[in-house]
């Protein structure tokens, strides 16, 4: 194996082990990938890798949540949903309420080796019977952006669905508006699909236009690929 390879390799394995913080139902059928395959379901679970921890979402984390997103006051974006110390609560529970009726999966980022809670992210739209999901309701302090941090954690999601829950396909929303996001999921190797106009009334009152993206089963490889490449590449 060439040093690239080689390097690439030890990536992999330190950057999207996967940690359950409870033990899971019994196992199913082998994936494509040649992983056991798991249900697809919101029992909490924690995503490890070389840069940051996904734990699972609690009322706890309000304190450090609000801190997170007043690094660079994120409240203040126009092109998606960041509570503000008044909203954070009802935010978080929202997510609770989500996980609680089987539809969402929700997160803290935390970022190594500080412990430090940068933002929140999880899945939704989770649907066993199709095995699908969405991954959305991402944000990060100003001070994570731009760094190892997203790209992580965007691994370490896409491994659970594709190679834990063998998911088929994976979706990723955004405001039609969200020209730095619609980048970045283009990036990441997503294919658009199409715009759904009137799609959302925010908190603002805007009437939001959302721009649907995915990535499926047999695209993950080269996804995959591409994200140990950018992980490689930033800690070199």
């Amino acid at each position: 194996m060439s040093e690239t390879g080689a390097q690439a390799s030890r990536l992999h394995e330190r950057g999207a082990r996967i940690a359950l913080c409870k033990e899971q139902p019994g196992r199913l059928r082998s994936s494509r990938f040649g992983n056991a395959v798991e249900p697809l379901n919101t029992s909490p679970i924690t995503l490890e890798g070389e840069h940051v921890r996904l734990a699972p979402l609690s009322l706890a984390h309000t304190d450090a949540l609000i801190a997170a997103a007043g690094d660079g006051e994120l409240w203040n974006t126009k092109v998606t949903i960041i509570p503000d110390a008044l909203g954070m609560p009802a935010y978080i529970q929202a997510a609770l309420d989500g996980q609680s009726s089987g539809k969402e999966l929700p997160f803290v980022i935390i970022r190594k080796p500080a412990n430090e809670i940068v933002g929140s992210t999880r899945f939704y739209d989770m649907s066993a019977k199709d095995r699908k999901c969405t991954i959305g309701y991402t944000w990060l302090a100003k001070s994570a952006q731009r760094t190892a941090v997203n790209s992580e954690c965007k691994l370490l999601l896409l491994t659970q669905a594709f190679e834990t829950w063998n998911c088929v396909r994976v979706e990723l929303v955004t405001d039609v508006l969200n020209q730095q996001s619609r980048t970045a999921i283009l990036r990441l190797g997503a294919k658009q699909e199409g715009i759904l106009r009137k799609h959302l009334i925010l908190p603002t009152g805007r009437v939001r236009d959302s721009v649907f993206f995915s990535i499926t089963d047999d695209e993950w490889p080269v996804v995959k690929q591409g994200l140990l490449s950018r992980l490689q590449t930033s800690a070199s």
